[in-house]
């Protein structure tokens, strides 16, 4: 037997005496009222002889590890009797606490007079002394994550098994996901906080998973008005108006670094309807600070977050020190995305194939703290930045970075998980995710363009084509795009031909050609710079009926001088043919077919955003509102045989306002004006989406966005024109995993004028200078994306006929 083997055998053997003499096992129980059942939440667990202090959950649930030296423990909660329990070979622990009236007549006291909320509402009045981001003009620090997807049985069978399959399991065994991230963050009280992520890697990815990235995992403060886990807003226990959401109870009192603080327990009133959590606060007694701050949710998923704090006596404040959450499957079997789409390695289901159940932990560390230091980003800046060599750090850096033990297991991890996204080709599945809910297809260098493959409409019948541009694949520094349709109805072939260079990729600065040969609908106008809202089926076209024909060439800048800030401009030159027998007289002189050369600047600002930016791209981290766009367009006669002067302007503010209670208001205003020389073609509608026909059945079809659904199509145009679009979303209805009804409360409301009406020819058509009104709902979601919806048109355009004042259609969202 050679040296090396021996060695082996002794260390194996090592680890068995090892695990033997550290022999662990689980118990598990629950505490309750003896009288009425109830659970207690958050009791005390005392294990002896050790003097180990656990807290049940927010549901009496414990479940807590020990060793063979443990041989009882102790369970005690404020106007309760303490019982002490002997521990046996019971699976299960009932344990049930007799109440004792003194102590309750102490602790049930009434609410004008509560110790607790007495001691919450100073807790909320020393915010200004205790919230970093109000007390100090900037501070920063470092912070490292680990994010895991593990499973509870193997967990488990780490200590059940025998002492040779614990050590197989420790050393072979790896998680289902793990990633790590080391950050920089940074906050000014005038510019903000900023995240600079210095090193990133994610087991089986080579590039950067960017949504999860992006995703806010838990807040940094209780003293906001919300506090936020994976994203979704909770009511802040200590929130200015948190008296009005929670109930509170003192359980005990503790001590965490020599400082005594109240524990605590916070749950949400009964007949509040706001997103609220349920745990425990540990406040200081003297600064009134947070100590330590659970929160948990039971329902879909079982949710826990936890927050430590540590204490900086010069500075008399408690800042975090630690963050955990944990997610585990809860009563509904619930999936949770991490890459922003159905990929199986990224959901939390309630078994995966092995039957075994997972859940999901993500824990940060802080470091390095600094008070009142110097910041050097601009305002402006993206919310996180990830530095370019983030993903290229070296093993030897990662274990300078970590604070939290990288085992065997997670090492094993990357193996493991590497090897399952081959199998599984997941990095193929998100890439198409990603690209799919922007409306492109990827398949080598080239991405397909989802929205020229079928379309239907009154002039062109079946419209099928195939299009698209290349990507990365082929090169960064240029694109080619393009697509070719053909109209089955007016028997003509459309397509579009360019291509685009990359100027500056840090700043999205492309130079584009393109050349387009096509049709547009008469009154349409598009700002350059909106995100592209897509869907792959696009409700609007079916209906419409009044087009013209187009060919036109441009040139175009595209360039975003924030993060927040996009811009285009684009000169072009329009050959205009008509499909119907209109014409537009001017100076005396009858158009049907002209040329129009313009130049045209448009940009889009959402000032309340957040942003994530890299080398690759801009991800939006946090959308936020109000989103502003701007355009401007001038037409110049006699320029490359130009036929007409004018001017067109158009802005809008899109704003949505999301509630605690799962409700939202949605605002959509817009105002268009345009003067000069200025064809039907190039006026503005207001989103008419209704169809010529006589009963209401018959104009059966599909709800838009943000149309007008009583609206008949060429029924209005303007050259002035203001609309707006109120919706209110109410709180949707669980009925299943294919079915989640939402009401939607609708109204809008149009005004516009027509400047010289007499001019245009060939086409009748009214004006809105009285002012148009509809209003509606909405039940959304009812079964797989299809809806209803009904409208009603009243006020100045209400019809003589009641049923043509009636829309009725159904709706339809889909994404992947």
């Amino acid at each position: 037997m050679t040296k090396p083997q021996v060695g082996l055998i002794l260390l194996f053997f090592l680890c068995i005496i090892t695990f033997t003499s550290n022999a662990q096992q689980m118990i598990n129980g629950v505490v309750k009222n003896a009288v009425n059942g109830e659970y207690l939440p958050y009791a005390s667990v005392v294990l002896k002889p050790s003097n180990e202090s656990f807290l049940s959950k927010v549901d009496g649930s414990f479940e807590i590890e020990i060793s063979e030296t443990t041989k009882s423990f102790q369970i005690s909660y404020i106007g309760y009797n303490t019982k002490n329990v002997v521990i046996t070979n019971a699976d299960f622990y009932q344990i049930q606490l007799q109440p004792n009236p003194e102590q309750l007549a102490e602790v049930h006291i009434q609410s004008e007079t509560n110790k607790a909320e007495a001691i919450i509402k100073r807790a909320i009045a020393h915010k200004p002394q205790n919230n970093p981001k109000e007390k100090f003009k900037s501070y920063q620090y470092k912070t490292y994550n680990k994010f895991i997807i593990d499973n509870e049985k193997s967990a488990l069978n780490l200590r059940a098994d025998s002492t040779k399959n614990r050590v197989k399991a420790i050393l072979e065994d790896g998680r289902n996901y793990l990633s790590e991230k080391s950050s920089l963050i940074e906050y000014d009280v005038k510019k903000g906080e900023k995240e600079t992520i210095t090193a990133t890697r994610t087991a089986g990815f080579k590039e950067p998973v960017y949504e999860l990235l992006a995703t806010n995992v838990q807040s940094n403060s209780w003293y906001e008005k919300y506090y936020v886990i994976y994203g979704a807003q909770y009511s802040s226990p200590l929130s200015d108006k948190a008296l009005k959401n929670y109930n509170y109870k003192i359980l005990d009192t503790t001590s965490l670094e020599g400082r005594a603080a109240y524990a605590i327990l916070f749950q949400a009133k009964k007949k509040s309807n706001i997103a609220t959590l349920e745990g425990l606060l540990y406040i200081d007694t003297l600064n009134f600070g947070i100590q330590k701050a659970i929160g948990q949710l039971k329902g879909k998923a079982n949710l826990e977050a936890v927050q430590e704090f540590s204490y900086y006596p010069e500075k008399d404040i408690w800042f975090p020190k630690k963050n955990t959450v944990t997610i585990k499957p809860g009563s509904i079997d619930k999936d949770i995305s991490i890459f922003g789409g159905n990929v199986a390695i990224g959901r939390l289901p309630e078994k995966n194939k092995e039957n075994e159940k997972l859940y999901l932990k993500s824990i940060s560390t802080y470091q390095e703290v600094k008070f009142n230091r110097p910041v050097h980003f601009k305002k402006s800046s993206s919310k996180i930045t990830l530095l370019p060599n983030a993903i290229k750090t070296s093993d030897s850096t990662w274990q300078e970075l970590r604070t939290i033990p990288f085992t065997n297991r997670d090492q094993q991890t990357f193996q493991k998980v590497d090897s399952i996204i081959k199998k599984e080709n997941l990095n193929r599945k998100i890439e198409v995710i990603q690209h799919f809910n922007n409306g492109y297809y990827p398949l080598g260098f080239f991405d397909f363009d989802l929205r020229t493959l079928i379309k239907y409409n009154q002039y062109e019948g079946l419209r099928l084509g195939l299009g698209g541009v290349t990507n990365e694949k082929l090169s960064s520094k240029f694109r080619l795009q393009g697509y070719g349709v053909y109209g089955f109805k007016d028997h003509t072939f459309k397509y579009s031909i360019g291509g685009g260079i990359s100027l500056k990729k840090e700043s999205g600065t492309w130079l584009n050609f393109l050349y387009t040969d096509d049709i547009a609908e008469v009154g349409s106008f598009q700002y350059l710079t909106d995100a592209r809202v897509y869907s792959l089926f696009e409700p609007r076209l079916v209906n419409i009926n009044y087009y013209y024909k187009y060919k036109k060439t441009n040139f175009s800048l595209q360039h975003r001088f924030t993060p927040k800030l996009l811009s285009e401009f684009q000169v072009s030159r329009n050959e205009i043919s008509q499909t119907k027998g209109y014409f537009y007289e001017t100076q005396g002189n009858n158009y049907s077919d002209y040329t129009i050369s313009k130049a045209t600047a448009s940009f889009r600002w959402s000032p309340f955003s957040d942003y994530l930016k890299s080398t690759e791209r801009n991800i939006e981290v946090k959308e936020g509102f109000p989103q502003l766009s701007f355009q401007a367009t001038q037409a110049f006669k006699n320029v490359l045989g130009s036929d007409f002067n004018f001017t067109k302007l158009g802005a809008k503010i899109n704003y949505t306002y999301e509630r605690l209670n799962q409700t939202s208001t949605e605002v959509i205003l817009e105002g268009n004006y345009g003067f000069g020389e200025i064809p039907l073609n190039h006026s503005f509608h207001a989103y008419p989406n209704n169809p010529q026909k006589e009963k209401i059945m018959q104009r059966f079809s599909v709800a838009g966005r943000r149309t007008f659904e009583t609206m008949y199509f060429s029924e209005f145009f303007s050259d002035r024109l203001a609309n707006i679009q109120v919706k209110h979303f109410l709180k949707r209805w669980d009925l299943g995993k294919y079915s989640n009804p939402q009401l939607v409360l609708i109204t809008r409301h149009a005004i516009g004028n027509m400047s010289d009406q007499n001019k245009h020819y060939g086409i009748k058509f009214n004006t809105l200078e009285h002012g148009y009104s509809e209003s509606g709902f909405e039940i959304n979601n009812i079964v797989t994306g299809f809806g209803l919806n009904f409208a009603y048109r009243y006020g100045a355009y209400h019809l003589p006929k009641f049923e043509d004042n009636i829309a009725f259609k159904f709706t339809f969202y889909f994404k992947l």
